[in-house]
C-alpha cells in the first residue's frame, strides 16, 4: 500500500483518565501497559505504518511521561514533537494549541484513548475526493443513545451534531479520527477551550464549509473505562484489534521477559503476563492485564481484571471484573467482583471477605 503524502498527525493525550483510576495515578491513560506495551505506541505504530512520520503529542497530565519514554520518536521511525497544555482546553482548542508545530496541507487528528481498526489511507483519500474542509471518521454502533450522533446525507457530507437522545435519527458517531485542512486548525480560537462538536463543526456547517463523514464499521473501542481497557488489551492479544506493535504473535496470551508461569498454570482469553511477574500453580488468568512484577498465588482465579505493577494476590483468592493499584495485596480467599477497585498500597486480609465496591 502506498504511503500517504502531505499529511501529519496530532495524538491528544492530555487527559487525566479519571475513570481509570487507580491506575492512572502513576501514569497518563494512553501510557498505561496494554498487550504489553503502552498503549499509545499501538497508535502510533499505525500511524508510521501508512508512511506518516511527523506527529505532534498535545500533552498535560504527566507530560514528562511521554517523553521519557518516545523520546524524539527515531527508534519508531517518527519524528515526535511535544506541546505541553497548561490549562484544559477541550478538543478543538488542544488542536489549535499544537498549530504552531503543523506544516503539511492535512492534518490527522486522534484522540489518544480510541483502539480502532479504520483505514487511515480511506479517511485520507475520502477527504480529498470530496476536497473536505474536514472530514470525520464516523462508526457505526449498536447502541447509538449512549453517544451524539452524525447524521450525513447522500453524498456522505455531514449534516448536523446532535446531543444524546432515546431516539437517535442515525447509528452514525463521531469515532474520534479527523482529518482537518491546516487552514482550518489555525480559524479556530486560541488560548481557550474551544469544543469541536459544540463549537468548530457547528460553526462550520453554519458558513456552508464541508464536512464530510467517513463511516464504516472497523473495530472501534474507547478505553476509557476500566472494563474497556481490559477488553481492549485482550483484543490486541488476539489480534482481533490491528497491531503491529505487539511483543510476540497474536494469541491466547503474552508473557514478557522474566516472567515465572507455572506449567500448571492456565493463561486464556488475551492476557498479558507482565515481566518480572510470577503466576503459581492452578492459577487461572483470564482475559486480564498483569503489570510487571505482580504476584498471583497457588489457585487464584484473576478474570477480565487489571493487575497493577507489584500488586499481590494472594492464595484462593478470586478477583473479577476488579482494579487492583499498584503494590495492593489481596489476602488468602478474598473475593473482589462487580467492578471493585483497591486503592494502591492497600492491604486486603487473609479472611475470605467478598468486596463488592472501592477499597
Amino acid at each position: 500500500m502506498s504511503e500517504l503524502h502531505g499529511v501529519e498527525a496530532v495524538v491528544l493525550v492530555g487527559g487525566k483518565g479519571t475513570r481509570l483510576r487507580p491506575l492512572t495515578l502513576s501514569a497518563p491513560k494512553p501510557m498505561l501497559p496494554t498487550a504489553g506495551v503502552p498503549f499509545l505506541e499501538h497508535l502510533l505504530s499505525r500511524i508510521r505504518s501508512v508512511g506518516i512520520t511527523h506527529v505532534v503529542l498535545g500533552t498535560s497530565y504527566k507530560a514528562e511521561v511521554f517523553q521519557d519514554y518516545f523520546g524524539d520518536g527515531a527508534k519508531l521511525g517518527l519524528e515526535l514533537e511535544y506541546v505541553v497544555e497548561d490549562v484544559p482546553l477541550d478538543t478543538a482548542g488542544a488542536i489549535r494549541n499544537v498549530a504552531h508545530k503543523l506544516r503539511e496541507r492535512d492534518v490527522m487528528v486522534f484522540n489518544g484513548d480510541i483502539l480502532s481498526g479504520v483505514d487511515l489511507h480511506g479517511i485520507v483519500e475520502t477527504h480529498r475526493t470530496a476536497e473536505a474542509d474536514v472530514t470525520l471518521h464516523l462508526v457505526k454502533v449498536d447502541d447509538p443513545r449512549r453517544f451524539g450522533c452524525v447524521p450525513t446525507d447522500e453524498e456522505g457530507r455531514v449534516t448536523a451534531f446532535l446531543e444524546k437522545t432515546e431516539n437517535p435519527p442515525t447509528d452514525q458517531i463521531n469515532a474520534g479520527c479527523y482529518v482537518f485542512r491546516r487552514e482550518v486548525v489555525l480559524e479556530i480560537p486560541e488560548g481557550r477551550p474551544v469544543s469541536v462538536e459544540r463549537e468548530t463543526f457547528p460553526g462550520l456547517l453554519e458558513r456552508g464549509a464541508r464536512i464530510q463523514g467517513h463511516v464504516d464499521a472497523t473495530y472501534w473501542l474507547d478505553l476509557g473505562t476500566p472494563a474497556a481497557f481490559v477488553q481492549g488489551s485482550a483484543d490486541l492479544v488476539r489480534g482481533i484489534a490491528p497491531s503491529s506493535a505487539l511483543p510476540s504473535e497474536p494469541g491466547e496470551a503474552i508473557v514478557l521477559g522474566g516472567a515465572e508461569v507455572h506449567e500448571d498454570a492456565v493463561l486464556s482469553g488475551g492476557t498479558t503476563i507482565g515481566a518480572n511477574t510470577t503466576v503459581a500453580a492452578g492459577a487461572v488468568v483470564d482475559g486480564s492485564v498483569v503489570f510487571d512484577g505482580a504476584v498471583i498465588g497457588e489457585g487464584a482465579v484473576v478474570e477480565r481484571t487489571v493487575l497493577g505493577a507489584g500488586a499481590l494476590v494472594q492464595a484462593g483468592a478470586v478477583l473479577r471484573d476488579a482494579v487492583i493499584g499498584d503494590g495492593a495485596v489481596i489476602g488468602a480467599r478474598c473475593e473482589l467482583v462487580g467492578g471493585a477497585r483497591v486503592w494502591p498500597d492497600v492491604v486486603l486480609p487473609e479472611a475470605g471477605v467478598r468486596f463488592s465496591a472501592d477499597v
